[in-house]
């Protein structure tokens, strides 16, 4: 941990907890469905539409990782199969990214973050598309990185790559921060940067894969793992 120079951070159940964002996001949505767009409704269950996502995700497996790009499609086919032009998918999109984006950061994150932003590197490495500007965080990264951008989600090494050259250092100077034992630990670990598993719920590691290089329960515990390396 003392050659640490740069941190790439997860997002969603990293700095806040995203299952209740996103089911709070997907009501408001369909209640405002519902209000201006009615057919949609008498065609459709809440249900359908979580079908519908993954057939969708299936036709475009191409674009698996652009959930903006998913959700829209989904709009689009909803609209047409209930009699509607495509002009609402932009205004139901956004009622949807609305919520997505009114996120709850975990109590300790944010003075956290602001120690870390004064003494690394810091680059937030997502599959996700939370705005920081919107969320109001942003001024407290280096950079951003989502799979949008790179072409590939975690654990593909291509994003990893693409946060590694926004880092400006080498991969084994970069701790890769995340919940997902798959995904980001695995992923990061394989891209060449050491690791550090944030397991809020106490979860056992998957017998299957190497041990991150840390473990910690919160970003307090990062920190202080960080500031005793020196």
């Amino acid at each position: 941990m003392h050659r640490i120079r740069a941190l790439t951070l997860d997002l969603d159940n990293t700095l806040w907890a995203i299952d209740p964002v996103i089911h709070r996001a997907e009501e408001t949505l369909w209640r405002w469905l519902g209000e201006n767009y009615p057919r949609i409704h008498e065609r459709y269950s809440a249900e359908d539409l979580v079908s519908l996502r993954h057939t969708v995700m299936n036709e475009h497996w191409d674009k698996h990782f652009d959930f903006r790009f998913l959700r829209k499609k989904v709009l689009e086919q909803v609209a047409t199969w209930s009699g509607y032009d495509n002009s609402l998918v932009e205004p139901a999109f956004q009622v949807f990214d609305d919520v997505r984006n009114d996120v709850e950061l975990y109590p300790e994150v944010l003075d956290v973050l602001e120690n870390l932003f004064s003494r690394f590197t810091v680059v937030a490495l997502t599959n996700g598309n939370s705005n920081l500007e919107r969320i109001g965080i942003r001024h407290l990264f280096h950079g951003v990185v989502t799979a949008v951008d790179a072409g590939a989600a975690k654990p593909d090494k291509r994003i990893f790559d693409v946060a590694v050259n926004q880092a400006g250092v080498r991969p084994e100077e970069i701790l890769h921060v995340g919940d997902h034992p798959e995904t980001d630990i695995d992923g990061a670990r394989q891209a060449g940067l050491r690791t550090a598993w944030i397991n809020r719920n106490d979860e056992q590691w998957p017998a299957d894969l190497d041990q991150p290089d840390a473990i910690v329960a919160n970003m307090i515990e990062l920190r202080d793992l960080l500031e005793a390396a020196g």
